[in-house]
């Protein structure tokens, strides 16, 4: 496919674009930090006559695009923090801030909205209200949420709200999308089983925590076996195991840390109701103390059916049915944007990110994967990913 078929003068705009993301690229800022990041997404929509609303989520950015006088509006959403993580690449518009990489493609996600805003204020052609909004906090930070809690749906009245992410793998120029859950929910549990300490060699004379946490572990095991129902999905992971300090000392406490992700809330529910009980009455069979502390940090993601019919009539008309996948995989990674699809209808697409040979020199020698090292977004993307979000934002006013 042509990702430069010139549909309109989003083409001629595209320098610009993609100046943008890449310094966006190389100024990384982590969660509710993104101070930078959001004084140039403002700057650039005061620019073009956009409206701006702050202060929602922090470092939010909402411009706002009206025309006519519809009552009718849509949000348009993307995400702008970067990660904790060194980038390993050395080409010129690598990260500037040590320990900091937009390595999950958000600085590209600024852009492509960017984009869209810039060519719906100069040329758009519809009737009604255009909210695009500009998201701090998604790694990890919850922003969606937050911007939420201080208003953004009250403020911006909304009939629907919409949200996009690349995606390694997948051919550029291709979409992927599918109705109901797309995105796993996350959550994440500590287990600490106090015990009681005593010599290697009179291990009698103690409780050995180490020993529970094992047989938790193991037990634990069977919830997904043979408690979830094989028709439902569910990963319960222990991701960490800490105790001791010395070969010949059986220690006071034991931890266990990990993640849970499901689809559906009744699983969630399940696997976790089984996690505490197996673990309370485990340490309690060994004579141990036990806390167990469950959080719920983000849930699935969840398209809607109206919606994403919507989404793929737009798609098949801009990429065709040939680049398109209705059926797309759900995956176990999570998306804050999860909470904007529990507050108002929406729908969520992928958009191929392709296999990592847009990178031409001074990569990282990795693969370009989401939270890598080596990862960059493909700029080729910026023009089609602006043209989505452009005749989503028309085609959703003339309805």
């Amino acid at each position: 496919m042509n990702l430069t078929d010139p549909i309109d003068p989003i083409d001629q705009f595209c320098d610009e674009i993609r100046q943008i993301r890449r310094d966006i690229h190389a100024h990384p800022e982590l969660c509710y930090e993104e101070v930078r990041t959001a004084e140039l997404v403002a700057a650039k929509l005061t620019e073009w006559h956009i409206p701006v609303l702050r202060g929602l989520g922090i470092t939010g950015v909402v411009g706002v695009i009206k025309r006519g006088t519809s009552p009718r509006a849509v949000g348009l959403r993307a995400d702008m923090d970067a990660l904790p993580m060194q980038e390993t690449n050395t080409f010129a518009h690598r990260s500037k801030n040590d320990g900091k990489m937009h390595a999950c493609g958000h600085d590209g996600h600024t852009a492509m909205l960017l984009g869209a805003a810039h060519y719906l204020a100069q040329h758009g052609t519809f009737d009604g209200t255009v909210y695009v909004i500009f998201q701090p906090a998604e790694e990890g930070g919850a922003g969606a949420q937050r911007m939420i809690d201080d208003g953004l749906f009250d403020q911006c009245a909304m009939q629907a709200v919409f949200g996009m992410h690349n995606w390694p793998g997948m051919a550029a120029g291709s979409f992927a999308l599918r109705e109901g859950p797309m995105m796993a929910s996350s959550n994440e549990f500590e287990v600490t089983i106090k015990g009681k300490g005593a010599h290697a060699a009179q291990p009698h004379k103690g409780i050995d925590p180490i020993m529970v946490a094992v047989q938790i572990a193991q037990s634990w095991q069977t919830i997904v076996a043979r408690n979830v129902s094989p028709l439902e999905s569910a990963v319960l992971s222990i991701t960490q195991i800490h105790s001791g300090s010395a070969t010949n000392v059986i220690p006071d406490e034991a931890t266990l840390i990990g993640t849970v992700r499901t689809f559906k809330s009744d699983v969630l529910d399940l696997v976790q109701a089984n996690m505490q009980r197996i673990a309370e009455h485990t340490a309690a069979a060994f004579g141990a103390e036990l806390k167990f502390h469950f959080q719920r940090n983000y849930p699935a993601l969840v398209n809607h059916a109206k919606e994403t019919a919507f989404c793929i009539d737009v798609l098949n008309s801009l990429v065709g049915a040939q680049n398109l996948n209705t059926q797309a995989e759900p995956t176990m990674g999570a998306e804050d944007f999860a909470f904007m699809l529990q507050a108002m209808p929406g729908c969520y697409v992928f958009i191929g990110n392709g296999d990592g040979d847009h990178r031409a020199h001074g990569h990282g020698m990795g693969p370009c994967n989401l939270h890598n090292a080596s990862y960059d977004f493909n700029d080729a993307l910026l023009p089609l990913g602006t043209k989505y979000w452009v005749r989503l934002a028309e085609q959703f006013l003339k309805q």
